[in-house]
């Protein structure tokens, strides 16, 4: 009797254990496979993106190339090739990778789907600047192309993220921009900035501590080959060339940057001083610069310095009879002109 009830024992214990891992779907052994296939999926999107960006800009690809953007051993690289060539999405060219057209679509629709999610990081998030790319590449492998359509009508279809580079239609087109690198300036050259490469991510992470951004208008005050200096917002931006090449920009005339520089910091006026607001940096985005115009900081608005305190920081404003505090983090990105009088003053 005793003999039985352990045989039953140990059998159901058996069957217990091979039902947590192959039961039908839900067993680890399916669960395992599940993410083995999601990984695979992955690798090759990444792939498929990274050879994308290679065609558009007349790079060769390799393999060692793919495995380093990858960051996987060249054991695995080759595996992933070989999957997407089985799939008809690559061919094999002059010792590189050829994309197909089944290839290239499906690179379009991952380069879609993470520049519009960059997008939104931007302009409806508080997401720092160098956290849009991460986010992004996580992200871009789990939306539908139904998703993206309307990801791309919710923010009313964009052609370009936030770094400025293109972003493909529903079917595949893109619009470049018809930017210089900067460092093609000449001395006391004006320019907007329209594009900054965000890969490798170290070099976009050194740009945007510099603090430069898309559609900022700058000045080119010095030029040499071991620097390139830029004047725009009342501050100056030392680079390195390498670091400037990616920055891509448009010349403009001498009108244009006058009127951009116009005004003066808002955090320049005095205690008691009036201003009329002129224009918001770009800088501010996302949910901060929505909770600023929601504050009624808007170009034309009249502002008036209510007190400052002790410390400097944070700052009260007055605004259409109501009174709100701002730091200098955001007041140094906000231009306003001077008034006196109820007349405007030349800053």
């Amino acid at each position: 009797m005793y003999e039985s009830w352990l045989v039953f024992t140990i059998a159901a214990l058996v069957l217990g254990i091979l039902a947590y891992f192959f039961w039908p779907q839900k067993g680890v052994y399916w669960e395992w496979q599940r993410k083995r296939r999601r990984s695979e999926r992955v690798l090759i999107e990444d792939a498929l993106k990274y050879l994308f960006k290679c065609e558009r800009r007349d790079r060769a690809s390799s393999l060692e190339s793919i495995a380093g953007m990858l960051s996987i051993s060249m054991d695995q690289a080759t595996e992933i090739m070989d999957r997407t060539r089985e799939k008809g999405l690559v061919e094999l060219e002059d010792g590189g990778f050829r994309l197909t057209e089944t290839g290239r679509n499906i690179a379009l629709q991952i380069v879609r789907a993470h520049r519009l999610w960059e997008r939104y990081l931007a302009d409806a998030t508080g997401y720092r600047e160098e956290e849009w790319h991460q986010q992004a590449e996580e992200l871009e492998h789990h939306l539908s192309a139904e998703d993206v359509d309307r990801l791309s009508a919710q923010l009313g279809r964009p052609i370009y993220d936030p770094h400025g580079d293109p972003i493909p239609t529903s079917r595949g087109d893109l619009v470049d921009h018809e930017g210089k690198p900067v460092t093609a300036l000449e001395e006391g050259d004006l320019a907007r900035i329209i594009h900054i490469e965000d890969e490798p991510e170290m070099v976009y992470a050194q740009i945007v501590a510099e603090g430069l951004r898309p559609h900022m208008v700058v000045r080119l005050d010095e030029r040499s080959p071991t620097r390139i200096v830029l004047w725009s917002e009342d501050r100056e931006f030392i680079l390195a060339p390498m670091l400037a090449a990616n920055i891509s920009v448009i010349p403009l005339p001498e009108d244009v940057f006058e009127e951009e520089q116009r005004g003066v910091p808002m955090d320049h006026l005095d205690e008691g001083q009036f201003g009329r607001i002129l224009s918001i940096s770009s800088h501010i985005r996302g949910l901060d610069r929505r909770r600023l115009l929601d504050l009624g900081l808007l170009p034309g608005t009249e502002i008036q310095v209510e007190m400052i305190s002790p410390g400097g920081d944070p700052t009260a404003y007055r605004i259409r009879d109501s009174v709100i505090a701002l730091r200098s983090t955001q007041t140094k990105h906000i231009r306003v002109l001077p008034r006196e009088n109820g007349e405007d003053v030349k800053a």
